[in-house]
């Protein structure tokens, strides 16, 4: 089972469960400038209305180009993270070449706008 993760856009997040091309589970919600803190308690609450757990998963996807800056990152960060803590491969959505570095692979983001800090 494959967790897919998408916080490109800057106002809603969209995480899913997909075995192989098929959609099991998904879920869609809105959270502008809150989806840090949104995100990981989804994918929980995901997993959970499927009686599965993290440790069940066998990969991660995540959107890996969008609109806004820290959305986007927020999203490879956590997956990259869980990708590491459960030793799953993570890989990029547009199907762009993960990154490895001591054994390590990640997806790397690619912001189309520079950061709007204010």
């Amino acid at each position: 089972m494959i967790l897919f993760i998408d916080t490109s856009d800057q106002a809603k997040v969209i995480i899913a469960l997909k075995q192989g091309q098929v959609v099991l589970a998904q879920k869609k919600f809105l959270a502008p400038k809150r989806q840090a803190e949104k995100l990981l308690p989804a994918i929980n609450l995901l997993l959970r209305g499927m009686k599965k757990k993290l440790t069940d998963l066998k990969g991660i996807e995540v959107a890996d180009s969008g609109s806004s800056f820290t959305a986007l990152r927020i999203g490879v960060l956590t997956a990259n993270a869980l990708g590491f803590a459960l030793n799953i491969p993570v890989k990029a959505a547009s199907q762009a070449k993960t990154l490895s570095r001591n054994k390590i692979k990640v997806v790397a983001p690619k912001y189309d706008k520079m950061p709007n800090i204010g």
